[in-house]
C-alpha cells in the first residue's frame, strides 16, 4: 500500500475515533430539559440560564424552554412524572390538584412576602411540605423561587378599595380550583385563561382584570391595556423548582447537594431584583398613564380569611400549620 493512502486511512480512522469519543461524551452527560410559562428575560428566567446552568456542573446539559413553547401550563407536573420532562418552576396550586395540603401555600394572604417565604422553606414546615412532595408527587423541591406580590390590573376607572367593589369584575385566574377560589377570596367573578393568552383578552374586553406581581405585569406589557394597579398584595407569587426523584436520585449526594446549593443562589439573586423592581415599578406604572393606589388591605384579608375558612379549601390544611407559618 503506498504510503499515501496508509497515511489518509489513518487520518480517516483517527477523525472517526475522536467524533465517537465525543458524540459519546456528549451522550454522558445528564440532559435536564426544563419548562416555564414566562419569559427568558425575567429574573426567575435568568437565574436558571445564567446561574444554575452555568453553575451546576460540566456534566449536566441543560436545556431550557420558556413561554410554555414545550409544555402546556398546568401538565409540567405530570409531564415530570412520567419523565417527559426533568425540571420546571410550579406554584403550590400545581401540586394542589394531586396533594391538597399544598393549598394552604397559595392561600390569599398566608406568605407575607419574600422574608417569609424564605424562613417558611428553611423551617420544619418547609421539610414537611418536601417530604409530601417527594413521598407523594414523586418530585424533590429544590428551592422557592420569590416572584412578587400579586396585585389586581384592572381595565377601567371603577376605584376598587373593598372585595365588594370588585363585585362583577372578570379576572383572569389560572385554571385550577386553587387560583379560581384565589380569584373568589378577594371577591372577584374569576375566569381561567393560559397566561399567554392574558393580553389579548384584556384588549378584547373578554376579561376586566388580571392578577400578577408588578415586574409580570411589565414584562407582559399588561399596562397598555389597562387603566389601574390596585395594590392588594393578596398573595405572593412564588414557584418551586422541582426534579423528578428518578433523576435526582441517579446523582451523587455531592451532585444533589450542588444543585440545591446553586438553585438556592439563583434564586437569592432573582428575589433580589425582583424586590427592587417591585419598588421602581409604580413610578414607571404611573408614567404610563396608569393609576396605582392601596385599597383597604385589611379588608380585603379579613374577607378573603373568611372565605377560606368557611370552604372546602381550608379542610386540607394540614393541622396547626397556618399557626406554624404565621409563627414564622
Amino acid at each position: 500500500m503506498a504510503l499515501n493512502t496508509i497515511l489518509r486511512t489513518l487520518a480517516v480512522a483517527t477523525t472517526a475515533t475522536f467524533v465517537a469519543a465525543m458524540a459519546g461524551q456528549a451522550q454522558d452527560k445528564t440532559q435536564i430539559m426544563f419548562s416555564d410559562v414566562t419569559t427568558p428575560d425575567v429574573p426567575r428566567s435568568q437565574a436558571m440560564t445564567e446561574i444554575f446552568a452555568k453553575e451546576i456542573g460540566d456534566e449536566f446539559e441543560f436545556k431550557p424552554f420558556f413561554n410554555g413553547t414545550l409544555i402546556k401550563q398546568g401538565t409540567e407536573l405530570v409531564a415530570i412524572q412520567r419523565g417527559n420532562l426533568q425540571m420546571a418552576i410550579l406554584p403550590p396550586s400545581d401540586f394542589a390538584q394531586q396533594v391538597p395540603a399544598f393549598d394552604i401555600l397559595g392561600a390569599a394572604y398566608v406568605v407575607r412576602d419574600a422574608a417569609h417565604l424564605k424562613r417558611i422553606f428553611d423551617s420544619e414546615v418547609g421539610e414537611t411540605f418536601r417530604a409530601l412532595a417527594r413521598e407523594k408527587l414523586k418530585v424533590e423541591i429544590l428551592a422557592p423561587a420569590y416572584y412578587g406580590r400579586r396585585q389586581v390590573n384592572v381595565a377601567g376607572d371603577k376605584e376598587i378599595n373593598t372585595p365588594a367593589d370588585m363585585a362583577g369584575i372578570k379576572m383572569r385566574m389560572p385554571g385550577g380550583d386553587s387560583w379560581q377560589f384565589l380569584g373568589k377570596a378577594i371577591g372577584a367573578n374569576p375566569v381561567p385563561i393560559p397566561y399567554a393568552e392574558v393580553y389579548t383578552a384584556l384588549q378584547t374586553n373578554v376579561i376586566d382584570a388580571q392578577d400578577n406581581p408588578l415586574p409580570n405585569d411589565k414584562a407582559m406589557k399588561f399596562y397598555e391595556v389597562t387603566d389601574q394597579i390596585v395594590l392588594t398584595s393578596h398573595n405572593v407569587g412564588f414557584g418551586m423548582l422541582i426534579v423528578g426523584t428518578d433523576l435526582f436520585d441517579s446523582l451523587t449526594p455531592e451532585q444533589q447537594a450542588r444543585m440545591r446549593s446553586v438553585a438556592s443562589k439563583a434564586f437569592d439573586w432573582s428575589t433580589e431584583q425582583y424586590l427592587q423592581q417591585e419598588e421602581e415599578l409604580v413610578s414607571f406604572f404611573e408614567g404610563e398613564g396608569l393609576k396605582v393606589y392601596t385599597p383597604d388591605v385589611d379588608a380585603f384579608r379579613a374577607y378573603a380569611q373568611e372565605q377560606y375558612l368557611n370552604s372546602d379549601m381550608s379542610e386540607a390544611w394540614p393541622e396547626g400549620m397556618l399557626e406554624q407559618i404565621n409563627a414564622l
